[in-house]
């Protein structure tokens, strides 16, 4: 909970200016991008990466410097990036989203968070404090990056886009290269984005298993299917969005007490299997006999190309390219189970499908699937109440945030919601390559009263000590 001298139920950031940038290249002739099938999984919803910067070191320039900064660099950006300076709409016929990619500008946003360190905000409850900095955009644009100054010198960078044209991975290679080509003036050939959507073409006829199809439930359905009763979340219902530090030492022995002889359990298994456990005592407790856990899988890193996709490109693929993988069990028998074999349980899950031909028969069924919206049924908590991971901390472990002045303290995706039986966590790693997380929740209030009464604190509210904006034991040191 927010402290008592916390800023941020008094947080109030006033826009300043609000202007178009175009991509430079002028050569890059006008189109329009049809989005592929694995874009319309997720469809349109507003999706962005806060990075949050402590002041810079003597000699990098104020805030005025920051301004600067976008306004020479985003136009050579943009030509890497060219569908972000475009705006996003329906094809006429199908009424389906596409981008026009005509050079329209993407927004850049100036705002001031007036009389406000970043060190007084309460970093435990990010609805209170973080989501307050962003400020609202049209549904159109492609991309509003939103610059923020607070009065301690640190600043905020948010880049706002939609889902309909990028997963968690593609957010973080645009913040890589901003930061690369801010820095040296170019992209390495492997850091340069594909945006080839023919690379997910479905086949004819479509093909894909009965499985697939019941794992996703059109979203209009989604209100009758979910669990009856009291569910997961209590009487009063909800969902609170919080922010965890998980010191690097409590991760390890986390991970020793998952592992078993013969195989040692990743980080996340680890910490995977403990959540599997807290939701299956609660899921129990509220006679739900089952519960589910379920993993955001990258596609980049899995993909191997024989089903017709090209390696080289999917690597640096902006795009979708995610998926949900999920396993049910008995809540009982998660109990009753060692944390070594939920982990093992959770790492075969993860490991078990064959990604070549998951993703072609996902492609497939949404070819015969596009007149609703449909979302996969674990992450509405249909079924049984569910909690998704998303381990960002085990794939791009450290964005490269430093675009001149210094690297940020806090790499914040932002954008999924939980529902009524399913929350989700994202794990991040800490800014700084100490080993340590932080771990973003949005659950119900008893799922994280169950994480918070960790006698190891293996879940601390996240502070500005934490991110270092504060001397450690000295609370009353403001930056």
């Amino acid at each position: 909970m927010a402290g008592a001298d916390s800023s941020s139920e008094h947080l109030l950031v006033r826009l300043v200016s609000r202007r178009h940038v175009k991509a430079s290249d002028a050569s890059i002739a006008p189109h329009v991008l049809a989005v592929s099938n694995l874009d319309l999984v997720p469809q349109t919803a507003p999706v962005s990466m806060l990075c949050l910067y402590p002041p810079p070191s003597t000699g990098c320039g104020g805030f005025s410097a920051v301004i600067e900064a976008f306004e020479v660099g985003l136009p050579g950006l943009l030509n890497h990036f060219f569908p972000l300076a475009g705006r996003i709409g329906s094809d006429p016929r199908s009424g389906l989203p596409e981008v026009r990619c005509g050079n329209q500008g993407a927004e850049l946003v100036v705002a001031e968070a007036t009389g406000v360190a970043l060190a007084s905000l309460d970093y435990g409850t990010a609805t209170s404090s973080l989501d307050r900095i962003l400020l609202p955009h049209a549904d159109d644009v492609a991309l509003s990056v939103h610059l923020a100054s607070f009065a301690c010198g640190g600043f905020t960078v948010a880049w706002c886009t939609n889902h309909v044209l990028v997963d968690g991975s593609a957010l973080g290679m645009l913040v890589r290269a901003w930061s690369e080509l801010a820095r040296s003036g170019t992209l390495a050939p492997g850091g340069r984005p594909s945006h080839d959507r023919s690379l997910f073409r479905p086949r004819s006829p479509p093909s894909y298993s009965a499985a697939l199809h019941e794992s996703y439930v059109p979203l209009d359905e989604v209100a009758q299917r979910q669990p009856g009763g009291s569910t997961v979340a209590g009487a009063a219902g909800g969902i609170v969005k919080l922010l965890y530090y998980t010191e690097a030492r409590e991760v390890e022995r986390l991970r020793d007490a998952a592992s078993r002889e013969g195989h040692r359990a990743s980080r996340v298994e680890a910490l995977s299997a403990y959540i599997w456990k807290a939701l299956a005592g609660l899921a129990g407790g509220e006679g739900h006999g089952r519960c589910s856990m379920g993993w955001v899988v990258d596609g980049r890193r899995r993909l191997t190309a024989p089903a017709g996709f090209r390696d080289a490109a999917v690597r640096i693929y902006f795009g979708n390219l995610s998926t949900l993988v999920v396993r049910e069990a008995s809540a009982q028998e998660i109990l009753r189970m060692p944390l070594p074999e939920v982990a093992a349980m959770a790492r075969e899950t993860v490991t078990a499908p064959a990604y070549d031909e998951y993703f072609q028969e996902l492609v497939d069924w949404v070819e015969e699937h596009k007149e609703r919206r449909y979302a996969a049924a674990a992450s509405q908590g249909v079924g049984c109440p569910a909690v998704i991971v998303s381990a960002l901390a085990s794939s791009a472990l450290q964005l490269d945030t430093d675009f001149g002045f210094g690297h940020a303290a806090l790499v914040l995706p932002m954008g999924a919601a939980a529902r009524l039986s399913s929350g989700f966590l994202r794990i991040l790693a800490r800014p700084g390559g100490d080993g340590s997380w932080i771990v973003a929740a949005s659950v119900w209030p008893r799922l994280a009263a169950a994480l918070d009464s960790d006698e190891n604190h293996l879940f601390q509210p996240l502070t500005a000590e934490h991110l270092g904006l504060v001397a450690p034991q000295d609370h009353r040191s403001r930056l």
